[in-house]
């Protein structure tokens, strides 16, 4: 029913020290779109959250004495099988999170190039010598694993953000155990099959799935055992596990929340300003937090711009994201569909117009249409916040200088976006957005070679890149001294 070519890729159990273990109790995973459960898995919690955490740590000399070129092979197979079941774990990945499955399987080779792009990256881990103050000394400084690492990660992109902390996590000589939302096990599950597949050694990659949330989070960002924690998640509760972290003074790395503003100045190409909004703004139903949050555009532009947008929106497709032609699927759940209602109807009623959409649609409660608001100011429930669904709030300005104070008027500095042909504009903008991210002319910025983070209130840390391993290693001092004896 499920159309699962390998069945043994559909798990149902947490993965702790190379072995499968059940509960007593057992949650069900749902199909946002049809609302239906896809299966029921078992429920781990306090206990199995500690047992994955004392695997990791009997796991780690083994694994961290490994050289980096061995633990390259290792996470090579492990990416060659990713991909190798990219259609199977992109059809698991819509059937429990909702995104078209084009869109899906996207992700999984997203997720993979991670993999991939940290197993060749642990072989450059470099250390330096450094010119010491007398000749009897010589200074030395090398990189070793910063330990076990523990992470909780969201369901909006349930394989890559498990993935992109994971591979470089292992490749740098760590050992992991990951808490994925409980609207999405599935895709983590699959992956723990996969390690499993690729000859990663037991409790090297460890999975608990549960749903007592607050009881495990408290395992994973107290325990002793645990040298870092890393979260991809709201602010408010990054905040919170941080805070947690500090009783055992871990190493933390947050990717939280965005309020991502995307600029349309004046000497833009309106046609792909247009592309780059749409394909920032509805994938994933909205539901990321790089998506664009409010569309500046210039006044003198703003009619001309309304229109193209309107006329691309429209053509989006709601719906499954199984079925053909499908471009935007659910929410991940009802309350998520209302929460966004309510920041759309509440700046109506400050003067905000529907341009297209604004509705909850016929093909479910978790389905809210592609919308597009006019007449938005920055002061508004639909600017001020996260919106995290498929609506797009029209902002004008005036000038160069207007559009970046609102740009910068939030918490949040995740990613922004302009358009713009100008050199000038271009390096004046990019330099004065309070943003660990521009995209300039480009509205996906994403990729595994990028150092992916925010400032602000949107976190700390880089993943991806060169940068991404700094997070996972520490550095070590040695002195050598008696030389000239």
């Amino acid at each position: 029913m499920l159309n699962i070519k390998d069945q043994d890729l559909l798990k149902r159990f947490s993965y702790i020290n190379g072995s499968w273990h059940s509960s007593e109790t057992s949650f069900d995973v749902i199909n946002p779109a049809t609302n239906e459960k896809v299966v029921s898995v078992s429920n781990a919690g306090i206990s199995e959250t500690e047992l994955a955490v004392a695997a990791a740590k009997n796991a780690l000399k083994a694994w961290s004495a490994k050289s980096a070129n061995e633990r390259a092979q290792l996470m090579r197979n492990w990416f060659n099988l990713m991909m190798e079941h990219q259609d199977d774990l992109g059809r698991i990945l819509t059937l429990e999170q909702g995104k078209p499955l084009a869109e899906a399987k996207g992700e999984i080779a997203y997720g993979a190039a991670f993999i991939e792009w940290f197993a060749e990256e642990g072989k450059r881990v470099y250390g330096d010598t450094i010119p010491a103050p007398s000749g009897d000394k010589r200074i030395i400084v090398i990189k070793q694993p910063v330990g076990v690492v523990a992470s909780v990660t969201p369901w909006n992109f349930p394989n890559a953000m498990i993935s992109r902390k994971a591979a470089a996590a292992l490749s740098a000589g760590c050992t992991f155990v990951v808490r994925p939302a409980t609207q999405t096990p599935l895709s983590a599950l699959a992956m723990a099959e996969l390690a499993e597949r690729a000859g990663i050694p037991a409790g090297v990659f460890n999975v608990v799935v549960g749903e007592d949330s607050r009881g495990m989070g408290k395992v994973l960002t107290e325990h002793p055992d645990v040298a870092k924690f890393t979260f991809t998640g709201s602010t408010p509760v990054g905040k919170s596990l941080t805070s947690q972290c500090a009783s055992t003074v871990k190493k933390v790395s947050m990717e939280l929340g965005g309020n991502a503003p995307f600029i349309v100045f004046a000497d833009a190409d309106l046609d792909a300003a247009v592309q780059g909004a749409l394909v920032s703004k509805y994938r994933n139903a909205g539901q990321t937090c790089v998506c664009t949050n409010r569309i500046l555009v210039h006044q003198d532009v703003m009619a001309a711009f309304t229109d193209k947008f309107v006329a691309a929106v429209s053509e989006l497709s709601l719906g499954n994201g199984l079925a053909d032609g499908v471009t935007v699927g659910p929410m991940i759940s009802a309350q998520a569909v209302a929460d966004v209602e309510k920041l759309v109807n509440a700046s109506i009623e400050m003067g905000a117009q529907v341009a297209l959409g604004g509705k909850v649609d016929q093909a479910g409660d978790c389905f809210y249409q592609p919308t597009i608001l006019t007449g938005v100011t920055n002061d508004m429930p639909i600017a001020a916040n996260e919106i995290f669904g498929p609506v797009s709030p029209l902002i004008s300005f005036s000038s160069e200088e207007e559009a970046i104070a609102i740009a910068n008027d939030t918490e949040y500095g995740l990613a922004a976006y302009f358009y713009s042909r100008d050199i000038g504009t271009i390096w004046r903008v990019a330099e004065g957005l309070e943003y660990g991210m521009v995209g300039i002319n480009e509205g996906i910025i994403s990729n595994a070679a990028a150092p992916f983070g925010g400032v602000k209130a949107s976190g700390n840390g880089r993943e991806g890149s060169k940068y991404g391993l700094d997070d996972y290693l520490e550095i070590k001092y040695l002195c050598m001294g008696g030389l000239n004896k």
